[in-house]
């Protein structure tokens, strides 16, 4: 009776070296160890040390170099049947670069949601209807700072702060973050892009 191997792979893998081998872009199991072991260093990949980027690759790829080491093993695909590997070779951060970039996102987010803001007050005329309405409840004149400005104002903040989860390095529940949850699905659809467009290739070739 044969062994089985089973590989399991990730549709993004991150890659630190330009010489891959399977242990570092799939999880691996099987009941004997010697195979298992072998399989682990098998080289799948060389790439340019010099051009750091994506590459897709298929599990299919994996399934002919693990055949011919092991022809009579029996392979068992988990996981993602087409993948990408992310090469980004390791070197020191640019701090200052790092920083500016950090600063720069930061004081965008800040007056862009400050701007979303003001324009949403200014087309509802949200200065107008607080107005109104002090001077209906109370048959006083409003001077533009009562409770009901006080308690819009601490309202907003406590509303951003509670929406997006997150307060400098805390959180307040383990939920991810709004902003978390969105740039994986950017992230997913990044990665389903470039499958589809590198299997349209090979089908064309």
């Amino acid at each position: 009776m044969s062994d089985t191997l089973y590989i399991q792979t990730d549709m993004n893998i991150l890659i630190k070296h330009p010489h891959v081998y399977l242990q570092d872009i799939a999880r691996l199991s099987c009941s004997n160890s010697k195979v298992l072991n072998r399989l682990r260093v098998l080289p799948v990949a060389n790439l340019n040390p010099d051009t750091p980027g994506r590459y897709t690759m298929s599990v299919m790829d994996l399934v002919d170099l693990i055949q011919k080491k092991e022809p009579d093993l029996d392979i068992t695909p988990l996981g993602e049947l087409s993948f990408i590997l992310t090469y980004q070779p390791p070197g020191k951060p640019q701090m200052i670069f790092e920083i500016l970039k950090v600063v720069f996102i930061s004081l965008a987010s800040f007056f862009g949601a400050a701007f979303s803001i003001m324009t949403f007050n200014t087309d509802a005329d949200v200065g107008t209807l607080f107005k109104q309405i002090y001077q209906q409840v109370t048959g006083n004149v409003s001077n533009g700072f009562t409770i009901l400005e006080i308690s819009y104002s601490i309202g907003l903040a406590a509303g951003v702060l509670f929406f997006f989860n997150h307060f400098g390095r805390k959180k307040f529940s383990a939920d991810p973050t709004p902003m978390q949850v969105q740039m994986r699905q950017y992230e997913d659809n990044i990665n389903t892009t470039l499958l589809e467009e590198s299997s349209r290739k090979a089908s064309s070739s």
